[in-house]
C-alpha cells in the first residue's frame, strides 16, 4: 500500500508527539502500520508519501538512485541568473557541497487560490491553496518563486541551499516525487495510488 498525503504547513512527519501541541501525522486517519517515506520540514507543505512496503525507502531515498523531488519555493528577493546557477551547481551547506540540480524560476509564479484546497500546476498560472498562517510580508522586499529538482534530500536542504546565495525561502512546497504529481490531492487529504500511479512515483 502506497500513499500520497499532502501535507499541511505546521504538521511534522511523524506519528509521535515529541512536544505537547505539536500537529502530528497521527491526526489525518491513515491506516495503520504505514510509515512516511522521507519527510518535509513542520514549516513545508506538499506531497509526502506513506506506506508499508519495506523496500520503497531504499528505491527512492539513496542518492546514488538519483530519484527526482521538485520543490516550488517562495524566496525573499529576485535571485539573479548567477544565484541560480550557483544553486543548480551546488553549494556548499554544513560543510559539504550539494548536488548538482536543475533551477528554474516559475514564470508565471504560482497563484494563491483562496477558492482552492490543491495545487494545479496543470494551470497557467499554477494555483495553490493559501498558506495558513500566511508569510511574512514586506512592502520593501519583493518575492520570487523557484523551482528545483533535486535527487537527494538532506535535512532543510531547500532552504538551506537559497540561504546560502542570499535569498532566504519563506514558503516552500514539493510538488513532484518521480513523476508523481501533487496536482488535485486537496490540502491535509491523502489517497491510495493505483499501479499505474506507483510505476509513475517509481519513474525517474
Amino acid at each position: 500500500m502506497i500513499l500520497a498525503f499532502f501535507k499541511p504547513y505546521g504538521v511534522i512527519s511523524q506519528f509521535t508527539e515529541e512536544v505537547p501541541g505539536q500537529k502530528t501525522l497521527a491526526l489525518f486517519g491513515f491506516p495503520k502500520r504505514v510509515y512516511p517515506v522521507g519527510r518535509l520540514d513542520a514549516d513545508s507543505e506538499g506531497l509526502l508519501i506513506l506506506s508499508d512496503e519495506k523496500w520503497l525507502p531504499g528505491r527512492l531515498l539513496p542518492p546514488w538512485r538519483r530519484h527526482p523531488r521538485e520543490y516550488w519555493a517562495q524566496v525573499e528577493g529576485i535571485p539573479s541568473d548567477q544565484a541560480l546557477e550557483q544553486l543548480a551547481r551546488g553549494v556548499v551547506i554544513q560543510g559539504r557541497r550539494t548536488l548538482p540540480c536543475r533551477v528554474w524560476r516559475i514564470d508565471p509564479p504560482p497563484i494563491e487560490d483562496p477558492a482552492t484546497q490543491a495545487v494545479w500546476d496543470d494551470r497557467q498560472p499554477p494555483l495553490i491553496p493559501p498558506r495558513d498562517p500566511p508569510i511574512r510580508f514586506r512592502k520593501s522586499v519583493p518575492t520570487c518563486w523557484i523551482g528545483l529538482e533535486l535527487v537527494e534530500g538532506k535535512n532543510r536542504q531547500v532552504r538551506r541551499m537559497t540561504a546560502a546565495v542570499g535569498h532566504p525561502t519563506l514558503r516552500l512546497l514539493r510538488v513532484r516525487i518521480g513523476r508523481f504529481r501533487l496536482t488535485g490531492i486537496p490540502i491535509g487529504t491523502w489517497r491510495r495510488l493505483t499501479s499505474e500511479e506507483i510505476r509513475i512515483l517509481l519513474a525517474s
